[in-house]
């Protein structure tokens, strides 16, 4: 059934407490409320209540075998989630929270299957956004929120990419302006013997490390069919309808541009997201006129940039019509690199490396 999505604009530093009120109050009853934190606009209900999480589900088109991170205000808004709280996990708020780590634990029985996937694991995290952190404040309640856009489409990094997607399904978006970084959250599972970091983000395995040695990466492989302990994990995901193709390897950019001017005479209109060093390498592309968009994201040795414009640029992109959108690769072994690597890996339809 669709609904009237109002906006709520705030201050991205100090939001007015009054609408920040209302959005709280749409939360407890049971609402659909988008809202920004620092990694991505987030679409929010009452973790706790089983319609709101189901209408959740439905207004995403979300498959009930990707579980939910549940976001609370602070690591003592937490315990009642957990079955238990480990040093480990105590260890890790303190460095690293509020912020771009989410942690899973062993959950409560207050937490609802549908949150978890009927798993016996909660994916947890204190934001650090200060619209987010007001807004669970105000709502005094933990707040299940994946991305606030359909399944499977880039991320929102801004209220005009949640309402592309969500308007007239759900109740309320909270518009703070731009996410600043970009990527979604790291997850670390500390529910087994070992440490794994489940889905990169901005917080990296090196400063994991620095608080839990032992911390390792999830093998690379295609998830099984069942109930999936983290979001982020499916073979395909934040991807445009355009079909988009990641060139990975020291020679990428120029095989990107070579593939793009062969496929511009063919006729293709193409989207291509490079770094503001392959100005050049891209001069014959640029020559060929208005067949190619090409949207610079920043840097290669400015990753943080380039993180945090990634999401917007594949959508303004396939919002522009264009039959293919190429990119090219981002190497490194940091936090970012790692992380920007893994959405556009999700993203295309094949690499090129």
């Amino acid at each position: 059934m669709e609904v009237m999505t109002d906006v709520i604009r705030v201050d991205p530093v100090t939001p007015d407490p009054a609408a920040l009120s209302r959005a709280a109050e749409c939360l407890r009853r049971g609402g659909l409320v988008a809202f920004p934190t620092e990694t991505v606009y987030g679409l929010g209900v009452h973790a706790l209540d089983r319609a709101a999480v189901q209408r959740l589900f439905d207004a995403k088109g979300r498959p009930a075998n990707d579980p939910l991170i549940v976001h609370v205000d602070a690591v003592e808004s937490m315990q009642a989630l957990v079955a238990n709280l480990p040093t480990a996990a105590r260890q890790l708020a303190a460095r690293f929270w509020p912020g771009p780590l989410t942690i899973v634990l062993p959950r409560s029985p207050r937490v609802p299957d549908a949150v978890t996937a009927g798993l016996n694991t909660v994916a947890i995290r204190v934001p650090a956004h200060p619209v987010a952190r007001a807004l669970l404040t105000a709502a005094g309640i933990p707040v299940a929120a994946p991305s606030a856009n359909l399944f499977s489409r880039p991320s929102p990094t801004r209220a005009s990419h949640v309402l592309d997607d969500l308007d007239g399904r759900i109740d309320l978006v909270v518009d703070g302006g731009a996410t600043h970084v970009g990527v979604e959250s790291t997850v670390l599972d500390l529910s087994g013997e070992v440490p794994t970091i489940l889905r990169p983000g901005a917080v990296s395995i090196e400063m994991l490390r620095d608080i839990l040695p032992r911390v390792e990466r999830r093998a690379s492989h295609a998830p099984s069919p069942g109930a999936m302990k983290s979001p982020g994990l499916l073979e395909r995901h934040y991807s445009p309808r355009a079909p988009l193709t990641v060139y990975d390897g020291s020679d990428g950019v120029a095989r990107l541009a070579r593939d793009a001017c062969a496929s511009m005479a063919g006729g293709q209109r193409l989207g291509i997201m490079a770094a503001d060093e392959d100005r050049e390498a891209l001069s014959d592309v640029v020559r060929h006129g208005p067949r190619a968009t090409i949207v610079y994201l920043g840097s290669e040795r400015d990753l943080a940039t380039v993180a945090s414009r990634l999401y917007a640029a594949i959508r303004e992109l396939d919002a522009s019509g264009v039959d293919r959108i190429l990119v090219r690769g981002f190497p490194g072994d940091d936090g970012l690199a790692v992380a920007i690597r893994d959405r556009l890996s999700r993203a295309s339809v094949r690499s090129h490396g």
